[in-house]
């Protein structure tokens, strides 16, 4: 009985940390096998929650990021501009995408995490926001409501419009009326669509949810 009891309480912490981490549509399963399982490399300890989370001793300044255990980016970003982009508001990253960043721009190492300074740094195709180099890539973190669909004439109203996700895109694609990295990206793969898409692109769908073209 005893035996019992002690495997039950080695297992808890693990299963609050999934708890508190994964909706209910999601698991484990679809983040195993996925480009952000890590538990193959030899710097991740075999874990594959771990690279970003931990049930104890988190980064408790990290907004809406639960159990935060990755070191965060300080990197200054030129962010995207072009005469067609009617948001105003496109500047820093913040939000999920600065976490994202805290991976993808190549600033800080991918085994930066658990309080240790790690060496592995993201280069190549995946690499995004080099050398603070954004204005290459999709804007983040702005503002996108009706009154920016309604400006450009070239969006869809996120209000009204259907995600294919079961809502509209301001419901289930939008962070605090933001778009963000995980607008388009799950980083926990919970649909498996290539690139971690959170709607497959097929015919440009992904593009099309948002663009009206």
């Amino acid at each position: 009985m005893y035996t019992i009891f002690r495997r039950i309480a080695t297992m808890v912490p693990a299963l609050i940390l999934v708890a508190t981490l994964l909706p209910a549509s999601q698991s484990v399963a679809a983040i195993a096998g996925s480009n952000h399982d890590f538990s193959g490399d030899g710097w991740s300890g075999g874990q594959i929650c771990e690279v970003c989370h931990t049930p104890h001793n988190s980064d408790t300044t990290v907004e809406n990021a639960p159990l935060w255990d990755h070191e965060l980016t300080t990197q200054v970003f030129v962010p995207y501009a072009s005469p067609t982009l009617d948001a105003t508001d496109v500047g820093q990253p913040g939000g999920a995408s600065k976490l994202c960043l805290s991976c993808h721009d190549g600033s800080v190492a991918l085994d930066s995490f658990g309080g240790t300074t790690g060496t592995i740094f993201m280069t190549g195709n995946d690499a995004v926001g080099t050398g603070g180099q954004l204005a290459d890539d999709h804007p983040i973190s702005f503002t996108y409501d009706t009154a920016l669909a309604t400006l450009d004439g070239g969006l869809h109203d996120p209000a009204t419009t259907g995600s294919g996700l079961g809502s509209t895109i301001a419901d289930d694609m939008l962070f605090a009326s933001a778009m963000e990295c995980s607008s388009c990206h799950d980083v926990h793969n919970a649909d498996g669509h290539a690139q971690l898409l959170r709607v497959s692109n097929a015919g440009s769908a992904l593009c099309l949810t948002c663009h009206s073209k």
